[in-house]
């Protein structure tokens, strides 16, 4: 029986850095078909920072037509001026997954580092290297990538459905 794969892609959301990655779930074999980094320079206006996230990832979308959208929600912040704009990036990768009908699932950083690693107060690095080993990767991923392919990996495995 060919059981059809699941795709997921997971954001981490970020103003200076958002990461990105795509991850096929088929059975109990997981693929990463794709993950990046959104970086926008430190002058940049922040109107164009939220266009830029939202470009890419339409193009992600349109590329590999995943099946949902895993997005980390974030730790509560001491700045309120960038909770607010985390918020206002957060808001803005909502509206893409909405705007291509992806239904959303809404992970906190101790989920993800529990679904991933087995521990939710693992470190960032446990986690990086948790991904390579679910993903059979030779490589590490950026770290704003590998949180996102984290969130996927979290989602895939929460939703079981496949």
């Amino acid at each position: 029986m060919n059981v059809p794969a699941s795709v997921c892609l997971g954001v981490d959301p970020g103003s200076l850095a958002c990461g990105f990655a795509v991850v096929s779930r088929r059975g109990s074999r997981m693929e990463l078909l794709e993950a990046g980094v959104v970086r926008s320079p430190r002058g940049a206006d922040f109107d164009q920072r939220c266009l830029r996230i939202h470009a890419r990832l339409h193009e992600v979308i349109e590329t590999h037509h995943p099946d949902f959208m895993a997005v980390e929600s974030p730790f509560v912040e001491k700045n309120a001026a960038t909770a607010l704009k985390l918020g206002q990036i957060r808001g803005g990768v909502l509206l893409t997954a909405a705007l291509h009908g992806l239904p959303v699932g809404d992970y906190n950083p101790m989920q993800v580092k529990k679904a991933v690693s087995g521990y939710g107060w693992a470190a960032k690095e446990q986690v990086g290297k948790m991904v390579m080993v679910l993903l059979n990767l030779r490589e590490p991923l950026p770290a704003d990538a590998a949180d996102a392919a984290a969130v996927a990996i979290g989602h895939l495995l929460a939703t079981r459905r496949v």
